[in-house]
């Protein structure tokens, strides 16, 4: 069993044991190191989760080392009845406190002196109330969830002889489920360490809304409650996915103006007709992965970013859309109108989370000419992206073909309409990579303007007119190629500013210049990648392109890799799984031309049988 397995059985330990249904039974502190006296530690613990105690208190420590730093974590679980509770989770580096009542429900964030307080009804599916809790975080996505029905379904025997094989083999007698002198229940497993305390009285409860010194922001309690619990419910499936995310079944299924297929285990998604046409079948071909992506943003990263700084997500993400709404298209905004509308969610929601990259802020190379083998241009594009937050398991390749448009490739996600990956039908290839300027949101949208571009340019001088007649946000830096002339530019962008970085130019973030090239990176990865292109100079082709975007040009966030060769209207597709990075994963071709004559011929048929 690795690192990873070991960390997420200690935060599954913790957790599982968190959202128990109700608590007490008394017991007696066992002496420590003999495996009675760990099922007798394990027993109460196990009272908790199958509902048969009443109130009580956890407190616990979790150690393990993360990203090669140590990290601690410490808990505290106060449940008072079926309805309250108290948790405070700390972190060096984040802090979090909630507090729910049978009225009132708060969420407080300590190192912001913030606390968001909600009042009133609750959602019926998901809110916090300690009963039933357990069936509405573990979904059949998540191992946990075999996990749970096991423990509340056996005695504590089988339990702590099931943790003990979950840990896997010792590499030290300090390894596996122990019992502290004090009566505490340990499980360890190399740098990963598990202490849960457990008694019968919880510390007296304060009311919801009693925080001084506090800054007070008011959500909608239903909010606030659905925001915690679909954040956690998707936390679990990424980070602990069961088969149903790693293995998803490959059904292919048609809808009037859409169609899914899958290609070597890829999702393909055929799109065409008016806006609203093509956001519906979106809609309703893509309803699983688009509701995995939106807890993936708006409720699992959500709420990590919203005790990070002290700032209410949601928010956030209105306060931008409100100053980039202007600059996106009509035809945009009734396509995501359509979307919303076919997934059942808020229009508003919907709109809104389709800004999401420009919140937050890869590689990209172009090589033609004498660069590569047969002469012809190789563009790659290397998104390293938040693989943590399981955006994986939305991802999808789009073929779109909107009324009046240029038909293009997206390599994108679920729920999402705009582009930061593609290829349109008239060799025009695209990719992005992100920079500073957070905040700077009053232009058109990262992802619009590459959408755009892919409806609209024909040439490479219409990407350039296009970013320079464009209000711009932020700071971004772009591939743009064309696959008709051989001919790459370079793009340095932010709202005040455009530079054109030229094939053989030399710059002064990038280095010497490479003829018949553009290559963009940062730090070693731009070393790396440069080499490489300078290595194999004369010999890229297909196979070769893919290599230059492996590791480490590709981080450990790699969530997917393109290679367009826009001349043959082709283009090579790796995305992230839960455990390898887009480099280490399998690349699938597919051909953007012979995708879009199939839909001609569906949509032949379809018009004949009317």
């Amino acid at each position: 069993m690795n690192h990873t397995h070991s960390r997420r059985l200690a935060i599954s330990l913790i957790i599982i044991t968190l959202v128990g249904s109700a608590p007490t039974t008394a017991w007696t502190a066992p002496r420590p190191n003999t495996t009675a006296n760990v099922v007798l530690a394990l027993a109460p613990f196990l009272d908790t989760l199958a509902g048969r105690t009443a109130s009580f208190q956890i407190e616990g420590r979790i150690e393990a080392t993360i990203d090669g730093k140590p990290q601690v974590i410490t808990l505290r679980l106060s449940r008072y009845d079926a309805r309250s509770f108290d948790l405070d989770l700390i972190h060096s580096e984040y802090a979090v406190q909630i507090r729910r009542r049978s009225a009132t429900t708060a969420m407080a964030i300590p190192r912001h002196k913030v606390v968001f307080l909600g009042h009133g009804d609750i959602s019926t599916s998901d809110h916090l109330a300690p009963s039933g809790l357990t069936s509405r975080l573990f979904t059949a996505r998540t191992q946990a969830s075999l996990a749970l029905a096991f423990l509340v379904s056996q005695p504590p025997e089988q339990a702590a002889k099931y943790f003990t094989d979950l840990l896997g083999r010792r590499s030290s007698d300090s390894d596996g489920l122990q019992v502290a002198p004090d009566g505490a229940l340990l499980a360890k497993f190399n740098s990963t360490s598990l202490r849960l305390q457990l008694t019968g009285s919880p510390t007296p409860a304060r009311s919801a809304d009693d925080w001084p010194d506090y800054q007070v922001t008011r959500i909608p309690r239903d909010e606030l409650e659905r925001q915690l619990t679909r954040g956690l419910r998707r936390t679990f499936e990424v980070f602990w996915p069961s088969r149903l995310l790693t293995h998803p079944a490959q059904t292919a299924r048609q809808v009037p103006n859409g169609e899914l297929r899958w290609i070597g285990g890829q999702r393909v998604v055929l799109l065409q007709g008016t806006p609203e046409q093509v956001g519906r079948a979106h809609g309703q071909l893509l309803g699983s992965e688009a509701t995995a992506c939106i807890d993936s943003v708006l409720y699992a990263f959500g709420t990590v970013q919203t005790i990070r700084t002290g700032r209410w997500f949601r928010h956030d993400l209105q306060n931008a859309y409100r100053r980039l709404a202007p600059h996106i298209p009509e035809r945009h905004k009734r396509e995501t109108r359509a979307l919303a509308s076919a997934l059942n969610i808020d229009n508003q929601l919907a709109q809104a989370l389709n800004v999401f990259p420009e919140l937050f802020h890869c590689s990209g190379f172009a090589v033609f000419g004498q660069a590569t083998r047969d002469g012809k241009l190789y563009h790659g594009r290397v998104l390293d992206y938040m693989t943590t937050i399981g955006l994986q398991d939305a991802a999808t390749t789009f073929v779109v073909k909107v009324d009046g448009r240029i038909p293009f490739a997206n390599v994108g996600y679920a729920a999402f309409i705009g582009s930061v990956s593609g290829m349109n039908a008239r060799g025009i290839s695209l990719g992005e990579m992100g920079g500073r300027g957070e905040g700077l949101w009053d232009g058109a949208p990262m992802a619009t303007l590459m959408r755009r571009a892919l409806e609209e340019s024909h040439t490479l001088e219409d990407v350039m007119r296009l970013w320079e007649a464009s209000p711009r946000t932020c700071e971004y830096y772009y591939v743009f190629a064309d696959g008709k002339t051989n001919r790459a530019v370079g793009v340095a962008a932010t709202p005040e500013s455009i530079e054109w970085i030229q094939p053989g130019q030399s710059h002064p973030r990038l280095g010497a210049g490479i003829p018949d090239a553009i290559v963009l990176s940062a730090g070693s990865r731009l070393a790396t990648l440069r080499e490489r292109v300078q290595s194999r100079y004369g010999q890229i082709d297909a196979e070769v392109g893919r290599w230059l975007m492996s590791r480490p040009v590709a981080m450990k966030s790699n969530l997917h890799n393109v290679l367009f060769v826009p001349a043959d209207g082709v283009f090579y597709v790796a995305n992230a799984s839960h455990s390898q990075p887009a480099a280490d994963r399998p690349y699938v071709k597919l051909n953007l031309l012979d995708l879009l004559q199939s839909m001609t011929r569906r949509s032949a048929k379809e018009t004949a049988a009317r």
